[in-house]
């Protein structure tokens, strides 16, 4: 069972933290230090019930930074996020990093490879007894030239996520993870189509079905901009936030543990709302009656 912080009796919402210079939405503009703790206080304010602070881009045609550029990028955020009392999720890719972030406060890892691109961060989340946040991306070395790996390769996107993912948490298991530091991601927007990410979000239920917290990360995706097309092309990131809300409100709906996202008032009500349609959270707490 997750920590009581990272379990409260609705849909978590992770608030999106990049200290990057070329992520696809917000690259750029929290690089300084006191710029990305002031930005991730705001989102704490905004409902945020976790910071998720990332130091590397993963966005297609990203190139990698060195470990320790990204250790300088995340580590000093973490340290006062968690200094002034936020909760600090580490969005990398690294075991060092992850080692480090968790030294200075981090409460859990995010890891978009699902464990594949370091071997030793399976040690790092054992050892350290925090939650990790296995993500399904089959080709996570591949991120530089914009493959990112196929999605899959049968006619079910779904299974094929399922599967790939099952696999992740064996290997973790093995490695000496325990089975409830496990949070488990479909990885919404890497190597998939259109059409795979919203097959993905229709049968939410069978992800939920493995038995482990699931992850929700639609916010801002390309996916949303293509079916936001007016006609003048794809919706930019910007305005995909009202889309990505509603996603967030089905996604609570579905059961879903949590949702990450860089808008955070918008979806901290949907998946408050939510939580009251299905009798849970507030909505246990509700009167009958009117609204006047």
């Amino acid at each position: 069972m997750l920590p009581a912080n990272l379990a409260p009796d609705r849909c978590v919402v992770m608030g999106v933290l990049n200290v990057t210079e070329d992520s696809f939405s917000d690259g750029g503009q929290y690089l300084d230090t006191a710029d990305a703790v002031a930005h991730g206080r705001e989102l704490v304010a905004e409902g945020a019930d976790i910071v998720d602070v990332g130091g590397e881009s993963t966005r297609p045609g990203a190139v990698r930074v060195p470990a320790n550029e990204e250790a300088a990028r995340v580590v000093p955020v973490v340290r006062d996020l968690a200094a002034a009392g936020a909760v600090v999720s580490v969005d990398t890719m690294r075991a060092a990093v992850a080692e480090q972030s968790i030294a200075a406060g981090a409460h859990l890892i995010n890891d978009v490879s699902g464990g594949m691109a370091d071997p030793d961060m399976a040690r790092v989340v054992a050892e350290s007894g925090v939650p990790w946040i296995l993500m399904h991306w089959v080709s996570p070395d591949d991120f530089a030239s914009g493959a990112g790996g196929a999605a899959h390769t049968g006619s079910d996107v779904v299974a094929d996520v399922i599967a790939h993912l099952r696999g992740r948490v064996d290997a973790a298991l093995a490695a000496g993870v325990r089975p409830e530091q496990l949070i488990l991601d479909p990885g919404l927007g890497f190597a998939k189509t259109a059409e795979d990410n919203w097959e993905l979000l229709r049968r939410t239920d069978e992800l939920t079905a493995l038995g482990y917290p699931v992850l929700i990360a639609a916010s801002r995706k390309r996916f949303l901009g293509t079916l936001l097309d007016d006609g003048a092309g794809p919706r930019p990131a910007a305005g995909r936030d009202h889309a990505t809300a509603a996603i967030s409100a089905m996604a609570a709906r579905e059961g879903a543990w949590g949702v990450r996202v860089h808008d955070v008032a918008p979806s901290a009500d949907a998946v408050r709302a939510a939580a009251a349609w299905r009798g849970e959270g507030n909505g246990r707490r509700a009167r009958k009656g009117s609204d006047d």
